[in-house]
């Protein structure tokens, strides 16, 4: 499989823009394509992951599941659409969280899309976060990602 943007850049810096706004951008969800999904590919589905996070276990900016095959971009600022689901990200909305890390770090924002052999992942509302992504991941046949960075400056 292969994601590609016109926006993110493997090791380079994410544009302000697709910063969440307490980084001074503006929580733009980038421009996103996949294409090469292997045969048994039923769905996808997108995440975005900073495993950089002072958490322990990292923070999840993005959990998106159910997107039909027919779907293979996202434009830049736009949304999934119905049966796509979103589920609460680590800032504790649902849907796309951007790059806000510690000031003086740089951390990487690893954006997978993930091929999946359901149509349908059998997460009820409800569950959690963790939860969600253990289903994504046990239906999983193959995936492919971009690494951008992003950092804050210092604080005076």
């Amino acid at each position: 499989m292969q994601l590609t943007s016109q926006a993110l850049t493997d090791g380079e810096a994410i544009p302000l823009e697709f910063a969440e706004p307490s980084s001074g951008g503006e929580n733009t969800i980038p421009d996103l394509a996949w294409s090469g999904a292997p045969d048994g590919t039923k769905s996808y589905a997108l995440t975005v992951y900073d495993p950089d996070a002072p958490t322990g276990s990292g923070f999840w900016h993005w959990v998106a599941f159910d997107i039909p095959t027919s779907v293979t971009s996202i434009a830049k600022g736009g949304a999934l659409e119905s049966p796509a689901r979103e589920w609460e990200n680590d800032y504790g909305y649902k849907g796309y969280g951007g790059a806000a890390p510690p000031a003086g770090r740089t951390h990487r924002y690893i954006h997978t899309v993930h091929a999946l052999n359901v149509e349908k992942l059998e997460v009820p509302e409800g569950a959690t976060q963790t939860q969600a992504r253990f289903m994504l991941m046990a239906a999983q046949i193959d995936s492919a990602s971009i690494t951008p960075v992003f950092s804050q400056p210092e604080e005076d």
